[in-house]
């Protein structure tokens, strides 16, 4: 996650104030204001560290067969969902085995399954875009690929798509898309029910999420749902603190069920009954 911080102009010539003391007692307010809010940043950021250090020790206590057993319930349910199985266009995860992430693979092959002996294909055609890293800066992009091939590990052995297909090609960016996605699936550290998500602290999701968002919002484009997927012991009681940086999620699936929370989500799931 990236974190601004305070930026001072160049001094520049005025006319002296009529009233110095107001002055001196206005640039003393505005100094402890920032100091309140910096304060309060880093009391957040301190709050988040011990529950990422809580969270990472539970998903490592987690026992192997009871993580294998979610993998398959939560993509099950995302199979069967409604507001999956009409979507057209997707941002999907590529999870990683070593950020114990939910299991994506039997989502992800479903998705990019081929057509049935007959020539029918076994489910509506999607769309889909996965994440790549470009730097340390937050910056992430999602790429159009149709096969589970189009990946290659990156230098910490993430699945990832290449810029350029096997023929050479520009990868479609899904920012530089034609047509808007209605499904973005997310993963995540640590969820709570009001829909807050902590992240693993780099900051890609939510600077890709804010900027998609504003892209949508300028093209007169109908929001996606943004759904995360969690292990039981990721969504906690407590709530997560935030900053105006970080994105919340419109729903969340557990092994228990889907979990809306967005006026959007529950939109989604009332259309579906």
């Amino acid at each position: 996650m990236s974190y601004t911080t305070a930026h001072f102009e160049a001094p520049f010539f005025r006319q002296p104030s009529s009233d110095p003391v107001g002055s001196q007692r206005t640039s003393i307010v505005a100094m402890f204001n920032n100091n309140q809010e910096q304060d309060h940043l880093e009391s957040i950021f301190k709050q988040k560290r011990i529950l990422r250090s809580k969270v990472r020790q539970a998903l490592k206590s987690m026992d192997p067969s009871l993580r294998s057993q979610e993998d398959d319930v939560i993509q099950t349910i995302v199979l069967e969902a409604p507001w999956f199985k009409s979507s057209k266009r997707l941002c999907a995860y590529i999870s990683c085995s070593a950020l114990r992430e939910v299991n994506t693979l039997k989502l992800l092959s479903q998705i990019l399954q081929n057509p049935s002996a007959d020539g029918s294909m076994l489910q509506t055609a999607k769309k889909l875009y996965v994440p790549r890293v470009e730097d340390k800066n937050c910056n992430m992009r999602m790429f159009h690929i149709s096969r589970i091939d189009d990946l290659v590990a990156n230098s910490m052995s993430i699945l990832e798509p290449a810029p350029v297909d096997a023929d050479g090609n520009e990868r479609e960016d899904v920012m530089h898309a034609n047509d808007a996605v209605d499904l973005v699936i997310m993963p995540g550290l640590a969820f709570d029910r009001s829909g807050r998500r902590l992240g693993r602290g780099g900051g890609y999701y939510d600077c890709f999420l804010k900027n998609y968002k504003e892209l949508a919002k300028e093209r007169n484009w109908k929001q996606p749902l943004f759904v995360a997927l969690s292990y039981s012991v990721q969504i906690i009681d407590e709530v997560i603190p935030v900053t105006s940086n970080d994105a919340l999620v419109d729903a969340l699936v557990s092994p228990c069920g889907v979990v809306p929370i967005s006026p959007a989500a529950l939109e989604s799931l009332t259309l579906a009954e």
